[in-house]
C-alpha cells in the first residue's frame, strides 16, 4: 500500500478557499452596522473605487469608503499580524501558551503608546505618527532588554528563560502602565479605552503603515518557517541538521516585536487572538509551519473581523471595545481547547 503524501506546502486551492472566506467577511463586515448597506451595493461602491468609475447615485458610499471600509482592513490586517505573531512563537518556544506578548513586548508596546497619550506627544501632520513611533521603540527596547537579561542568565537563550523574564517583565510594565494612568488625570477615559483594543477610527493610511508591516516582518516569519519546524524537534536537534538556533531566534524575536509594536500602537491591546487561533488552524492543518502561518493569517484576520462586527451591533449604537470582545470569546474558545486535549489523553 502506498502512504499517503503528507501536505508540505500550503496549497492553491487552499490559499484559494481561505481568500473567498476571508474577502466574504470583509464584505460583509463592511454592509453591517449602525447602518445596514445592502451587498449589492457595497460590492458596486468598492468596485467603482478600484476601478475609478463613477460612484452610483443614491448610495452611501461615504460611510462605505471613508469609515467602514478602511476600519475593517485595518482589523483584517491586524488579526492576521497577531495570529501570525501568535504561531510563531507556539513553535519558537515549543509553548502552547506563548503568543506575541509572552515576551513582554506587547505590554511594552503598551506603555509606549500610553505615555504618548498621556503626554501628548505627536508629530505634525500626522496625528497618529507619535503614539505609533513610541509603541514601536518601546516594543524594541522591551525586547532588548528582555533578550539582555536572558542572555546574562543563560547564553543559549533557552526557551524556559526567555518566558520567564518576560512573564516578569510584562508585570513590571504594567505596573508603570498603572502608575501613569493614574497621574493623567485628563487622559484616563482615552487610555482606558485604548487598552481594551479599538480600531475605531482608523483610516487607509492606518492600513497602509500595518499592510507594510506584515509585508516585511511577517514575510520574515514565512520565509523562516522551516526553521520553525525544525524547533519542533528541539533545538538541539535543529542545531545538529544546520540551523543556527541562536540566529533564528533572535530574527523570529525582532519581527514578533515589530509586527506587535505596529499593531498596538493603531489597535490597542486585542488579545488571545495569537494564542487562540493557532490551536485552532493546527487541528485543520497540522504542524508543518510552512501550511500553518498562511492559515493562521487568514483565520486571524476573519476572526478579529468577525469579533469586531459583534463589538459594532451587539449594544448598537453603543460600541464595545474590541479587546473585550476577543478576550470573552478567546477565553471560552481556549478553555474548551484544553478541555478537548486533555479529554483526548
Amino acid at each position: 500500500m502506498k502512504k499517503a503524501r503528507v501536505k508540505e506546502y500550503f496549497t492553491f486551492p487552499e490559499l484559494l478557499l481561505f481568500s473567498a472566506a476571508a474577502l466574504l467577511t470583509l464584505i460583509i463586515c463592511v454592509c453591517l452596522g449602525s447602518v445596514n448597506i445592502p451587498l449589492s451595493d457595497t460590492v458596486r461602491v468598492i468596485w467603482c473605487a478600484i476601478c475609478r468609475l463613477p460612484m452610483p447615485e443614491g448610495i452611501s458610499d461615504t460611510i462605505i469608503l471613508s469609515v467602514r471600509l478602511p476600519r475593517v482592513l485595518c482589523v483584517a490586517l491586524v488579526g492576521a499580524s497577531l495570529s501570525l505573531c501568535g504561531a510563531a512563537m507556539q513553535g519558537l518556544l515549543k509553548n502552547p501558551l506563548a503568543d506575541g506578548s509572552t515576551l513582554g513586548v506587547s505590554s511594552g508596546a503598551s506603555l509606549g503608546a500610553v505615555l504618548a497619550i498621556a503626554f501628548s506627544i505627536t508629530i505634525p501632520a500626522i496625528p497618529f505618527a507619535g503614539t505609533m513611533i513610541m509603541a514601536i521603540l518601546f516594543a524594541f527596547l522591551s525586547m532588548m532588554i528582555i533578550l539582555s537579561l536572558a542572555y546574562r542568565l543563560d547564553y543559549s537563550l533557552s526557551t524556559n528563560t526567555i518566558i520567564l523574564i518576560g512573564v516578569i517583565f510584562s508585570m513590571f510594565v504594567s505596573s508603570i502602565t498603572s502608575l501613569v494612568t493614574a497621574f493623567a488625570s485628563d487622559k484616563v477615559k482615552n487610555i482606558t479605552f485604548w487598552t481594551m483594543g479599538s480600531l475605531q477610527g482608523t483610516s487607509f493610511l492606518n492600513a497602509g503603515v500595518l499592510f507594510a508591516a506584515l509585508l516585511i516582518f511577517g514575510g520574515a516569519l514565512l520565509i523562516m518557517s522551516r526553521e520553525l519546524n525544525a524547533f519542533a524537534i528541539g533545538e538541539d536537534n535543529a542545531r545538529n541538521i544546520g540551523v543556527n538556533v541562536r540566529r533564528i531566534k533572535l530574527w523570529v524575536l525582532i519581527c514578533v516585536s515589530a509586527l506587535i509594536g505596529v499593531c498596538v500602537s493603531i489597535g490597542g491591546s486585542i488579545g488571545f487572538v495569537g494564542l487562540v487561533t493557532p490551536h485552532i488552524i493546527r487541528s485543520i492543518t497540522g504542524p508543518n509551519h510552512k501550511r500553518l502561518l498562511p492559515a493562521c493569517m487568514f483565520a486571524g484576520s476573519i476572526f478579529l473581523m468577525l469579533c469586531d462586527l459583534i463589538s459594532r451591533i451587539l449594544l448598537s449604537p453603543i460600541e464595545l471595545p474590541i479587546g473585550v470582545v476577543t478576550s470573552f470569546i478567546g477565553s471560552i474558545v481556549f478553555v474548551y481547547i484544553f478541555y478537548s486535549i486533555r479529554k483526548a489523553k
